[in-house]
């Protein structure tokens, strides 16, 4: 009997048009075109001589058999990758600059420190700044990855975590919350949190005042912490210093914000592909415990 072999490039993409859902999607995570993507599917198809999707829309929904082998694709390449790390992963050397704003760090924790276990060879530079200025540096080609919080203004990006917004005061302590309401926010360039918080009050029909204002919530947190003011956070910034506040207590609901993984164009180098790959399922396997 002949060997058949499947194509592990081609169960690769299987695999990303089901965790992505759409073949635009998946092209972009692979940084394929979407013609590279539906060929490689059909390709795959016709390897296995049976159909695999259907469309439903824009989206791929999957038959039971296209739902079988994505089972099997998945324990195929984490095999593969298992084999790569166990012979390569002390080979891998090279630097990755990355780029993530300061109330993020403390997502990347876990991730940082397997990166640098798994991969002690790499130089890791990690920098802090606001998302805005993360972008550019990823456009100027000085940054290799930065994970920053999506902004309307600039799009771009892959989306890999949505984080709910809340409104916060000190767990002790609060102020009036009678208008104008006194909100702590971030400084003008990490707008996205200014913008939620303008947009929720002003479909209410409340007034506000700017009362504090910085950088990042580490600066936000000593005057919203005495209750002097009302700050906007996601769920992952809450501490014991803080407590939510919601229609209950008067506020609006807000909406909620895109965590985005940006990078140049091009193919990456070995490291900051694999980076990319451990923040990617990190946040996003996280995001679906927390919701």
């Amino acid at each position: 009997m002949r060997n058949r072999i499947l194509d592990l490039n081609m169960l690769l993409t299987l695999v990303t048009i089901a965790d992505t859902g759409t073949v635009t999607a998946a092209a972009e995570r692979l940084a394929y075109t979407q013609s590279t993507v539906s060929m490689q599917l059909n390709r795959l198809e016709a390897a296995i001589g049976v159909p695999l999707h259907e469309k439903d829309g824009r989206r791929i929904r999957f038959t039971p058999e296209g739902q079988k082998l994505v089972g099997y694709a998945r324990k195929m390449l984490e095999l593969n990758n298992e084999a790569l790390d166990d012979v390569q992963q002390q080979q891998i050397s090279g630097e990755v600059n990355l780029g993530i704003p300061e109330d993020y760090a403390f997502l990347l924790t876990s991730v940082l420190s397997h990166f640098n276990r798994q991969f002690p060879a790499v130089q890791l530079q990690v920098t802090c700044r606001s998302s805005v200025e993360l972008v550019k540096q990823v456009q100027a080609g000085s940054m290799d990855l930065a994970v920053v919080t999506r902004q309307a203004r600039s799009p771009g990006g892959e989306v890999i975590r949505r984080e709910p917004l809340m409104w916060a005061v000190g767990a002790t302590a609060q102020p009036s919350l009678l208008d104008p309401i006194p909100l702590a926010l971030y400084s003008p360039g990490a707008d996205v949190f200014r913008d939620a918080a303008e947009q929720a009050l002003a479909s209410a029909g409340r007034d506000w005042r700017m009362a504090y204002s910085s950088q990042s919530m580490t600066g936000l947190m000593p005057v919203v912490a005495a209750g002097l003011a009302v700050a906007v956070v996601t769920r992952n910034m809450l501490t014991p210093q803080l407590r939510v506040l919601d229609e209950r207590n008067g506020m609006p609901p807000l909406q909620s914000v895109d965590i985005a993984l940006h990078r140049p164009p091009g193919r990456p180098s070995e490291p900051v592909k694999q980076l990319a790959e451990l923040i990617r399922d990190h946040l996003s396997t996280d995001e679906q415990t927390l919701n």
